[in-house]
């Protein structure tokens, strides 16, 4: 599921709840495909838990 699909859920929340990505692809051109997608955030593996922990915060801001 990607986020222009949460987004489009008649969920009250569906249109403001943060969603972050997670994904293998770590180019540019995935990241910037997942913001067009409706996400808050991207983060490519392998995880570094301290770029999830400003990702989630920038995501809930």
């Amino acid at each position: 599921m990607d986020g222009s699909a949460i987004r489009s859920l008649k969920h009250p929340d569906a249109e403001t709840i943060p969603i972050v990505a997670m994904t293998a692809n770590a180019f540019e051109e995935d990241r910037k495909k997942a913001f067009e997608k409706g996400m808050n955030g991207h983060i490519a593996k392998p995880v570094d838990a301290e770029k999830v922990k400003k990702i989630i915060l920038s995501a809930i801001r």
